[in-house]
């Protein structure tokens, strides 16, 4: 009771009612919302505050910028949504308010592209050496529906999640989306790519892959996409995406098999040059998850300077043996009912 009423006694303002109908919409900085709202920093600032303390809005750091954005889970999700829901769709606040909010939306889009005509041309390079990226996106799709039995995902999170593309892909079928990066440049970059997907049920949060801002189980799927081959201990890498791994829950990795192609230590920052299934299996094996698939996608004939195999691994964890029995029950109750 003490809860409810220190949430709605947070949102009982014109202002703060502005602000959770915004920030359902998207991740802001105190500067962009004084930009939206037309109010002082101060004055902003002591809203976020207090509705932040109430569990009305998550608030997180990326470098030296602070990002809100409405929760994401807990009591305080639930009552910022019913209350935004009670927001009249036509009141004329709110919807200048959403006017302004595109108009930022647009400034990011326009940023991220120049640093995407920047970067495409080694981006590019790198796709032309392996199997094209919408069969590698297929499999991973296929592999992550697959999880449990087809059972739904209600957390997804995306390690090392940089322009975003396994939120676009999996987000719509997740009931919450988390990618994490360690750079602030690629998370700009992804916040532009998903608004402009309008995949609104979706966070990105600066983290170390090794140290994740996670507790334990509390994610049904993770992916590692192309990330290992960049980090100094990747075995750390799998065991921490293990840790969040609720049980039944499923680790996808897509990497490379071990090649020659030594350019891409200098020129892309490639750590390791791909990796033997037997290695990355006895992560896996380390991390306490029971590998379930791993699919091979050979680079394409047609490519002169193809050389990379795509490896994806497919890893579950296993639930404990009384949750699993209890489950075993309760199924075959519902079948004899």
């Amino acid at each position: 009771m003490e809860e409810l009423l220190t949430g709605l006694k947070a949102a009982g303002e014109p202002t703060r009612l502005r602000l959770l109908a915004i920030l359902a919409k998207s991740e802001l900085t105190v500067t962009e919302l004084t930009q939206i709202l037309r109010q002082s920093q101060p004055r902003v600032s002591r809203h976020l505050k207090l509705m932040c303390e109430a569990g009305l809005l998550d608030r997180f750091r990326e470098g030296s910028w602070v990002f809100y954005r409405r929760s994401q889970s807990g009591a305080g999700m639930k009552l910022a949504a019913l209350l935004t829901n009670l927001i009249p769709a036509g009141d004329q606040t709110i919807a200048r308010d959403l006017e302004r909010l595109e108009a930022v939306r647009t400034a990011r889009g326009e940023k991220a592209a120049a640093f995407f005509r920047v970067n495409v041309e080694q981006w590019n390079r790198i796709r032309s050496l392996h199997v094209p990226e919408a069969k590698v996106e297929q499999a991973l799709v296929e592999l992550g529906l697959a999880r449990d039995g087809g059972a739904a995902i209600d957390s997804f999170v995306d390690l090392g999640t940089g322009t975003g593309r396994m939120i676009e892909l999996m987000g719509p079928r997740a009931q919450t989306s988390l990618g994490i990066d360690l750079s602030p440049e690629m998370l700009a970059f992804a916040r532009a790519t998903l608004e402009q997907s309008g995949i609104e049920h979706c966070s990105l949060r600066q983290g170390d892959l090794y140290d994740l801002p996670l507790h334990d189980e509390s994610a049904d799927l993770v992916t590692l996409h192309q990330v290992l081959h960049y980090l100094d201990d990747p075995a750390a890498a799998v065991a921490e995406a293990a840790r969040i791994l609720r049980p039944n829950g499923r680790l996808l990795i897509a990497d490379f098999a071990p090649h020659e192609l030594d350019f891409l230590r200098e020129e892309q920052a490639h750590r390791r040059l791909g990796f033997a299934e037997d290695e990355v299996k006895g992560w896996l094996t380390q991390a306490g998850l029971t590998v379930a698939e791993v699919r091979h996608l050979p680079p394409p004939d047609d490519g002169e300077d193809a050389g990379l195999t795509v490896v994806i691994y497919a890893a579950d964890k296993q639930a404990a043996r009384a949750e699993l029995r209890s489950r075993q029950i309760s199924e075959l109750e519902r079948t004899n009912a």
